[in-house]
């Protein structure tokens, strides 16, 4: 929307292009000073400040006065005017939509209670008329919507946009996502796997803020990894990196999904843990059951969720000896067991990782809206990245 017209070479072609630098700045962290877009795009404080004037000018950024290391600044953020992006999360039973500015800030979200065995046509349905009623009640334009990120939880093709066999969701199996929902909303599409989501948004908005080389752990039906590496998301040759779910803890061991023996996810996946519960607390135990029985001391839930995180962390680990992230976010429902599944997980790591790949690990703070926020912060580093 931004783009103009101009003779290559010319002083309005480089104008232009410096313009398209400070946008490109500001789309990716949200919101910045004047002296940050200069040490961020390379640009004298002269140049920002006359491109920022020229945006201010034509509404598309906003000016604020702040405080920057003790001394007075002009902290830039682009407006409303200049777009709108959407995030949609498809989980084993929730669907989750939200609308944020290029600022970086939530406008509105929603929530809908799915079916585990929905089939890809009917999730698709369902996140239109989320996505609808959320554009209406803001009263924001679908022109005025730059793109949409998406979130399910499985292996995505990066060159297909075509959902995994090994996905949780077997309604969305073999579903070509991006373009199906793109031709359903009218808009621009980009979908990921809903661990890479979650990495980005903690790196954005939360545990990860300040740090490059990430790892985001969702311990929720299935366990996935989102990989941060140099502050992008690490997919791998066609989308699968991060499967740290199909570890192989045990070649005699249940079949899993993906077809192997003894994956991680057949003996931590939260449905795993309850079934291993049913005996001693009755087959209408919940996750959430569970979860607050081991928060009042029951030791039978204590002792599978700590189980759990000694089998995670043997896989976190291999992880970190490989990849040598800065910090291991833990997020996903079984993450709400808060140090009953954190304490195991860290002394397992800390026995099997080398001294030097030691990660800090930490519980993320988004909660169950990490992922759809991955979806706008997605829409937002791709739309700065193609500026």
């Amino acid at each position: 929307m931004f783009v103009r017209q101009t003779k290559p070479g010319s002083q309005a072609s480089l104008r232009e292009a410096n313009e398209q630098r400070v946008l490109a700045a500001l789309r990716q962290d949200g919101n910045l000073t004047q002296a940050a877009i200069a040490r961020a795009t390379g640009l004298s404080p002269a140049t920002v400040s006359n491109i920022v004037g020229q945006l201010r000018v034509a509404g598309t950024v906003e000016v604020t006065p702040t405080m920057s290391g003790g001394r007075r600044a002009l902290n830039v953020t682009l407006s409303r005017s200049a777009g709108v992006v959407v995030g949609i999360d498809f989980g084993h039973r929730h669907l989750r939509v939200a609308l944020g500015d290029l600022a970086h800030r939530v406008l509105a979200e929603d929530y809908l209670s799915v079916d585990v065995d929905h089939s890809a046509s009917d999730g698709i349905a369902a996140a239109e008329g989320l996505v609808t009623e959320l554009l209406r009640r803001e009263g924001v334009e679908r022109r005025d919507v730059l793109g949409v990120g998406m979130g399910l939880p499985g292996p995505i093709d990066q060159l297909t946009g075509t959902v995994g066999s090994s996905a949780i969701l077997p309604g969305w199996v073999g579903v070509p996502a991006a373009s199906v929902m793109g031709e359903r909303l009218g808009l621009p599409v980009l979908v990921d796997n809903d661990a890479n989501l979650g990495a980005l948004a903690e790196v954005i908005w939360g545990a990860g803020r300040g740090s490059d080389h990430v790892a985001y752990i969702k311990a929720s039906s299935g366990i996935g990894c989102g990989i941060v590496i140099g502050g992008r998301i690490h997919r791998g040759r066609n989308g699968t990196a991060g499967e740290i779910g199909h570890t192989a803890l045990e070649e005699s061991g249940p079949i899993c999904r993906c077809g192997n023996r003894g994956c991680l996810e057949t003996y931590v996946g939260v449905p795993n843990l309850l079934r291993s519960l049913a005996v001693s607390h009755g087959t209408d135990i919940t996750a959430a059951g569970m979860l607050a029985r081991a928060a009042d001391g029951d030791a039978g839930c204590r002792r599978v969720i700590g189980d759990a995180g000694r089998a995670i962390g043997a896989a976190v680990a291999n992880l970190c000896n490989l990849l040598n992230p800065e910090r291991v976010i833990v997020g996903g429902e079984l993450a709400a067991a808060g140090d009953v599944l954190l304490d195991p997980l860290r002394e397992v790591v800390a026995r099997f990782a080398v001294p030097s790949a030691k990660p800090e690990i930490c519980p993320a703070v988004l909660g169950e809206r990490a992922e759809v926020l991955g979806g706008l912060a997605l829409v937002l580093r791709e739309s700065a990245a193609a500026v």
